[in-house]
């Protein structure tokens, strides 16, 4: 095996292994735990688990999706983390090899994989993730190629003031408030990784993904249009496709209508 395939497959690995580590972000940032210690245990029977329980995916299947010790069922949210993050981690190591923006997306998509299930478990987003996100974005706008760091405060300042004002402008007409501070600082991080001419775009498709899912959710589910739904998995969705399809799509739009 040649070494260009070998460091494919340990970018999938090394984003397998991202993932669990996520998940301690995902379970524990929102209770003020430490993300570094104690070691792992099981949230039903507080057994810690053994290293060989531990193996991203590998430990879910040969558990059975189930405690070794209490036999309680794990959620299927864990492997999914690590299986999203370990697809991420080997996309991007083939668009930008062994470099040092393969490890800054990685650290920018593994941020918005780890914010998606907080805001849909608890509806919050830590700022002790986006806070950090927006200072290291736009530190990382020195290095990145796509984006300078003149359109990473832009980004910052358009991404949160624009969500500030919808949010101003929403509840002055319903009395309701429509975006939390933390999808507002969510945007601001997007604008200073992303740059400010990818807002658009991500705010058009999360937008319209938010309709249409949490719009057909609230339907099938039959609790009302007054029930609340978070946004951030949907910035974070929209934010993923501009990343990786934004540019095929945006070239499909202008020989489809110029």
């Amino acid at each position: 095996m040649n070494p260009d395939a070998i460091l494919t497959i340990f970018s999938f690995l090394f984003g397998l292994a991202l993932g669990s580590f996520a998940n301690v972000c995902i379970y524990r940032l929102p209770l003020g735990r430490s993300i570094v210690c104690p070691p792992s245990s099981c949230p039903h029977c507080g057994q810690q688990i053994k290293f060989y329980d531990n193996i991203p995916l590998l430990s879910y299947l040969l558990l059975k999706g189930k405690c070794r010790v209490c036999g309680h069922p794990i959620s299927a949210q864990y492997p999914l983390v690590e299986l999203s993050m370990g697809l991420i981690s080997l996309a991007l190591f083939i668009r930008y090899g062994a470099s040092y923006q393969y490890i800054l997306y990685l650290l920018f998509t593994g941020s918005l994989v780890v914010i998606t299930f907080i805001d849909l478990h608890h509806q919050i987003i830590p700022d002790v993730v986006s806070l950090p996100g927006i200072a290291v974005g736009f530190l990382s706008s020195f290095f990145l190629i796509s984006v300078s760091w003149i359109d990473s405060v832009i980004g910052i300042v358009a991404g949160g003031g624009a969500l500030l004002v919808i949010a101003i402008i929403f509840e002055k007409l319903t009395g309701r408030e429509g975006m939390g501070g933390g999808d507002i600082k969510l945007l601001a991080m997007i604008g200073a990784w992303m740059g400010w001419k990818a807002l658009p775009f991500i705010v058009l498709v999360s937008s319209l993904a938010g309709t249409i899912i949490g719009g057909g959710a609230l339907l099938i589910t039959g609790k009302g249009y007054g029930v609340r739904i978070p946004f951030g998995p949907f910035l974070a969705m929209g934010t993923l496709i501009y990343f990786f399809f934004g540019s095929m799509i945006l070239q499909w739009y202008s020989r489809l209508f110029f």
